[in-house]
């Protein structure tokens, strides 16, 4: 019989990814997701989905107790993640992100679940003194979003002892490019490789960037951007090392640091045209730098190794976004 995964946010990005990868590997998926903010197309067709919120705690525990006992592991996902809106929108984060998240703890309790993998943030991090951050790194977080998934990950902490569960809480850097087979890749947001993307598909040769005075290298802000397939992967390692009484907090990322900057400069070279830059004011909430220490990450998972780069990243964006514009009726 094959083991049941629980994915929440099954339908967005990153979920659906995952959501995927887990049925190429002989899993059966259930995912729930409102779609308020992830596309039912991007929903793999092999797995059962239930449009819920999951805010209706009720009608989930009604819904799902078929599957008492019956659970290998959940995997949390369905968040709210812009840093910008978080700022503007406070109570939706702390309802999305913290409510939402002790509801899954509670449901994980009625299911007995043993296994939970949390998709957290570096944005717990703030903005860091020292921008290679590792596990014991200080946590202050600088926005909105960021304390969400700081409060989210306490609850993990607290609710693990009352309900016996075991969990891994990983901390994304920026995760970019699509699946590389083009089966599912991001929709929604505004994050620097999705804008790029877009404006290009569309002939736009432009972007808007957020400051050009901080304290790095050439101005702009510093990042660790991490594949999604190469963090997929992670998510799969993990669910089988995950054992009773285990409970594991790991940075993802490549422990390597690109400027916005030269991001672009690197669309412009695969696209051969140049992309101009309109430089905005700073904005509330966006860290000046910071990259992932991953020693411990290739510890506790030796088999893991890197295995797409900034250019493989870039392509399947690319690849991805002409995806959508071509189904655009279909997507939207």
């Amino acid at each position: 019989m094959k083991k049941k995964i629980l994915v929440t946010g099954g339908a967005g990005y990153i979920g659906s990814k995952i959501s995927y990868d887990l049925i190429d590997a002989g899993y059966e998926v259930i995912i729930i997701d409102n779609l308020s903010t992830g596309s039912k197309e991007l929903i793999h067709p092999k797995s059962i989905f239930f449009k819920n919120d999951l805010l209706e705690l009720d009608v989930l525990k009604k819904k799902l107790s078929i599957y008492k006992n019956n659970i290998y592991a959940v995997l949390h996902f369905a968040a709210s993640l812009s840093v910008e809106e978080s700022n503007a929108k406070p109570l939706k984060y702390y309802q999305n992100n913290i409510i939402c998240s002790e509801n899954i703890l509670n449901l994980i309790g009625y299911l007995k679940i043993k296994k939970m993998i949390f998709s957290s943030s570096c944005s717990i991090f703030g903005n860091p003194k020292k921008i290679r951050v590792s596990e014991q790194s200080l946590k202050i977080p600088f926005s909105n979003y960021g304390r969400t998934k700081f409060f989210a990950e306490k609850l993990i902490c607290e609710y693990s002892k009352l309900y016996n569960f075991n969990y891994a809480i990983l901390r994304y850097f920026n995760v970019v490019g699509a699946d590389y087979k083009n089966r599912v890749g991001q929709i929604y947001g505004n994050t620097l490789f999705k804008t790029l993307s877009k404006n290009i598909v569309n002939g736009k040769l432009k972007i808007n960037v957020y400051g050009k005075d901080y304290n790095t290298k050439d101005g702009t802000c510093l990042r660790d951007y991490i594949d999604i397939n190469d963090l997929s992967e992670i998510h799969l390692l993990l669910i089988r090392k995950l054992k009773r009484n285990k409970f594991l907090e790991l940075n993802c990322g490549y422990n390597k640091a690109y400027s916005v900057k030269e991001v672009i400069n690197y669309f412009s070279k695969i696209i051969k045209k140049k992309i101009k830059i309109i430089f905005k004011e700073r904005r509330k909430g966006d860290s000046q730098a910071i990259y992932c220490n991953n020693s411990k990450l290739k510890i506790i998972l030796p088999k893991w190794k890197r295995k797409y780069n900034i250019h493989n990243s870039i392509n399947s964006s690319l690849l991805w976004e002409k995806y959508i514009k071509k189904n655009y009726k279909k997507l939207f």
